[in-house]
C-alpha cells in the first residue's frame, strides 16, 4: 500500500463538517490504561490492559457564521460529542472516531492579528474507534436503497460499530444500516446488522454496536417509512477483529 500524507482530511463534530474551519489536528490518540501486576517474585513488570481512552485535539479558526464553527463548538455542551477525523474523504478510507467530552474552547490572539482557538475532545466511555469510510466523505442519498460494498479481507464473529453524522436532511424519516454478504452480495443475500439509526433532522450524529457476524463484504442500507427527499451524510463501520468488552 502507497504511503499517503494528510491532504484532503476532514472533520465533524456532531453531523457538521467543520474541516474548512479546522487548522490542524495535534492529536489524535487511543490509549490502554497499563495495570501494574508485577509479583514480589518477578524481574519485570507484569501488566494487564485496563480502562480505555482516546482523545482528539485541533485548532480552529474563528468562524462566527451561524451554525459554523463558533456555533458548534463555544458552547460547551455538557452531552457526549461524537467527532470524527477523516483520513481522506474517499470510499474506504480509514477514520478515526470518539464519543467524548468537549472540555475547552480556548482563544489565542497572536502578535500578527492571527485568531485560533483550542478544542479538546477527551473520551468518554468507549476510547478511540478506528473505522473504515462506507460513503466518500460526506454522500448524499434521494432515495432508499444500498452503497457500495467495501471488502473486509475476512469475516469476523465479533460484530463492529457504526458511526453516523447527517449533516442536512429534508423529509419525515430515514433509517440507516450496515447489511453484510460473503460473497459481495451475489447469491448470498445481505443480512442486516443490529445496528440501526433513524434520522428525522439534522445535523446530529450517533454510535450504535452490533454483537452480529460480519461476513467478509459489507456496505450502508437506508430506508424510510414517512418518506424522505435527501439526505447528506457519513457513515464509518469499525469492525471487531477481537471481542471487545466496553
Amino acid at each position: 500500500m502507497s504511503k499517503t500524507g494528510g491532504l484532503g482530511d476532514g472533520l465533524l463534530v456532531d453531523g457538521v463538517d467543520v474541516s474548512g474551519d479546522i487548522s490542524a489536528l495535534s492529536r489524535i490518540g487511543g490509549s490502554v490504561a497499563a495495570l501494574d501486576f508485577t509479583g514480589i517474585n518477578k524481574f519485570a513488570f507484569e501488566r494487564k490492559g485496563g480502562i480505555r481512552d482516546g482523545s482528539i485535539e485541533f485548532t480552529s479558526f474563528f468562524n462566527p457564521t451561524i451554525d459554523e464553527t463558533h456555533d458548534v463548538l463555544s458552547g460547551l455542551p455538557t452531552g457526549d460529542r461524537i467527532v470524527t477525523y477523516l483520513r481522506g474523504t474517499s470510499f474506504g478510507g480509514w477514520a478515526a472516531n470518539l464519543v467524548s467530552k468537549q472540555v475547552n474552547y480556548d482563544p489565542t490572539r497572536g502578535a500578527d492579528g492571527s485568531l485560533t482557538l483550542a478544542v479538546q475532545a477527551q473520551g468518554q466511555g468507549y476510547g478511540l474507534e478506528w473505522g473504515r469510510q462506507l460513503t466518500a466523505g460526506l454522500d448524499t442519498v434521494t432515495a432508499a436503497g444500498s452503497g457500495t460494498s467495501l471488502d473486509l479481507g475476512a469475516g469476523s464473529e465479533h460484530g463492529g460499530q457504526m458511526y453516523l453524522h447527517v449533516s442536512a436532511f429534508t423529509g419525515t424519516d430515514v433509517t440507516f444500516g450496515v447489511e453484510t454478504s460473503s460473497d459481495d452480495f451475489g447469491a448470498d443475500a445481505p443480512t442486516g446488522l443490529g445496528s440501526l439509526e433513524q434520522a428525522v433532522t439534522a445535523p446530529g450524529a450517533w454510535r450504535t454496536a452490533t454483537t452480529d457476524a460480519l461476513e467478509r463484504y459489507v456496505r450502508f442500507y437506508c430506508y424510510t417509512t414517512g418518506g424522505f427527499t435527501s439526505a447528506t451524510f457519513a457513515l464509518v463501520f469499525v469492525p471487531n477483529l477481537t471481542e471487545v468488552t466496553f
